[in-house]
């Protein structure tokens, strides 16, 4: 199932590049009181609320996606985990590059540890992306999202991938500088994700998927999920070694060669085997 946050955050179901309105299916969610439980109730109770966001989806009107606002699959993640040069022709890349790198030693990933993007940092692609600070390098980085479906605490590598609930095209915007990466990365609109959620049953293999990111007629990055340094169950051990995970956390899980600066007017367009496409507007931010 492809399933969306769209326009004034209805809830809908994908099909065929048709989204049918399934908000209906919100009645459905367990009665919260504050403090309210961590995590996404969306999706911590998706297995409960997709038979009959199903059926709601058999009878709805459908909206081509076309004419469609998508907003992130994910409202409440208790956190946007990132993982730093996880392939290696962007760590090489980085080491090469002072607009990337900053005169900062070259380090392994696994020598970086995992950052943290703030959860105000997180849109939908149709919401767009806005450069805070033009005078300053801004980069994209496309990369596999990865949406946690239930909690979970220092997890086994054998159970790692049945704590995914599903799958997105994500966006680890970052302009450069001397600062903390998580800092630089936490932005207002500086985590994109969408333009749904694709849950785990629908794809195989998540760690062989084509990807790419072009702006205008440019190829800028391209590559497959395949050649992850840290391997997507891996990223889920090393993070739950950390923290506990909680539905709707979202792990973006490493971009590749390619990332370039971005600048107002500009619109990336994302396409990711498995998942679907993406265009994303830049435009600069108005103080």
């Amino acid at each position: 199932m492809k399933f969306c946050r769209f326009n004034d955050n209805r809830v809908g179901v994908v099909r065929d590049d048709v989204v049918y309105d399934v908000t209906e299916a919100l009645d459905d969610l367990p009665s919260y009181k504050y403090a309210f439980p961590k995590g996404d109730p969306i999706v911590a109770n998706l297995d409960t609320l997709r038979p009959r966001m199903e059926k709601l989806a058999d009878r709805a009107e459908g909206i081509p996606i076309a004419d469609v606002k998508f907003l992130s699959p994910v409202a409440n993640p208790t956190k946007v985990i990132g993982v730093p040069q996880n392939y290696q022709d962007h760590a090489d890349e980085a080491r090469a590059d002072a607009g990337i790198s900053f005169g900062g030693p070259p380090r392994k990933m696994e020598d970086q540890g995992l950052f943290l993007k703030a959860n105000s940092a997180l849109i939908g692609p149709s919401e767009g992306v806005e450069i805070r600070f033009p005078d300053r390098r801004t980069d994209h980085e496309a990369e596999l999202g990865m949406i946690i479906g239930r909690k979970g605490s220092d997890i086994a590598y054998e159970d790692a991938m049945s704590y995914v609930a599903g799958y997105a095209i994500a966006l680890d915007m970052v302009v450069r500088g001397k600062e903390d990466r998580s800092f630089r990365k936490s932005v207002d609109t500086y985590a994109v994700l969408g333009p749904w959620m694709v849950t785990a049953d629908e794809i195989a293999d998540p760690g062989n998927l084509n990807f790419s990111l072009e702006i205008g007629n440019e190829m800028r990055q391209k590559n497959n999920t395949k050649n992850l340094i840290l391997d997507l169950p891996g990223q889920i051990v090393w993070a739950s070694k950390f923290y506990s995970l909680h539905p709707g956390d979202i792990i973006m899980s490493g971009t590749c060669a390619g990332v370039s600066r971005v600048q107002d007017g500009d619109t990336m367009h994302l396409t990711f085997e498995g998942i679907g496409e993406m265009d994303v507007p830049v435009r600069d931010y108005k103080y």
